[in-house]
């Protein structure tokens, strides 16, 4: 390693505020939506009290994320420095001392935690597993191959099962697996976009022990998985009234977006997942379609 490699690479001064927000990843914030899916899904986010509690477990787990962010910022500075984005982290760059960055992951996370705790016992626990599991990630488990993958996609199952706890509204085991086929099909296909990318080889090494083709079928097995899984959740609802047949018919944008999404991420896409969604014009036609015919079959009539 030269020393330009090993040391910060500064470009410019920037504020410890600053620093300590580019740090918490504010665009990865949208995560914590996971934990209002089991109210809306259930038609209980027309209540304030719902729409409040959902909103207090979600300040937590974007706490939670935040204290998990610096973790693995201080813990990967040395890789970190030597790839061309990644080097611009705070930790990585300069802007924040590893110390500071400790202190302040420790302190989000015992936050996050306290706000969890007063959503009671299960919401807590399930948020202790989340800072447990994530925690172990950064300290080695992502790199063994395949619990990385489930590790990931575990934080969003947690996410959605804490949103049900929270608000005291019972999550369905359908509801549950379409979040772990589905993130597992967004995680695989972000791993399938950096291994085409040699950037990527020095700040996650664990892409070196997936074969292209093992992350096709992975990707292939998470689609049907996130598919029939929505599939019988919302199929369930067929007979009951018209409206609620609408969540039946909400099946085809559904599968539509999971279609459109896999062949992006074939033609090397995929590396920032939030990008492609926000992005493609028939993602958020899909998206957008998907999301009116959910709110009139479950808060109509």
């Amino acid at each position: 390693m030269t020393n330009l490699q090993a040391r910060p690479f500064v470009t410019r001064q920037e504020s410890t505020t600053r620093a300590l927000l580019r740090l918490s990843r504010p665009r990865q914030w949208h995560k914590a939506v996971m934990v209002f899916a089991a109210p809306a899904a259930a038609g209980a986010l027309t209540s304030p009290v719902v729409l409040l509690q959902a909103a207090v477990a979600a300040v937590g787990f974007i706490l939670l994320a935040a204290a998990i962010y610096a973790f693995n910022d201080i813990q990967d500075a040395p890789d970190d420095r030597r790839h061309p984005r990644k080097r611009l982290r705070p930790v990585a760059s300069g802007s924040l001392s590893p110390t500071l960055a400790a202190v302040f992951g420790v302190t989000a996370a015992l936050v996050g935690l306290a706000i969890e705790s007063s959503l009671g016992l299960s919401t807590f626990a399930l948020a202790a597993a989340y800072l447990v599991a994530q925690v172990l990630y950064v300290l080695g488990l992502k790199h063994v191959a395949v619990v990385d993958l489930m590790i990931v996609a575990l934080g969003f199952v947690l996410r959605a099962a804490a949103g049900g706890t929270a608000t005291g509204i019972p999550v369905s085991h359908w509801f549950l697996l379409v979040s772990l086929f589905g993130a597992m099909f967004l995680v695989t296909g972000k791993r399938k976009a950096e291994h085409v990318s040699a950037r990527n080889a020095v700040s996650r090494p664990v892409l070196a022990a997936y074969p292209a083709s093992w992350l096709d079928q992975v990707m292939t097995v998470a689609l049907l998985g996130t598919a029939l899984s929505y599939g019988m959740w919302a199929f369930q609802y067929l007979g009951h009234d018209v409206l609620r047949e609408l969540l039946a018919i909400s099946f085809v944008p559904f599968l539509t977006g999971l279609l459109r999404y896999g062949l992006l991420v074939s033609t090397g896409r995929g590396e920032e997942p939030e990008h492609e969604i926000f992005h493609d014009r028939v993602l958020q036609v899909a998206g957008l379609t998907w999301a009116a015919l959910l709110a009139i079959g479950i808060y109509s009539g």
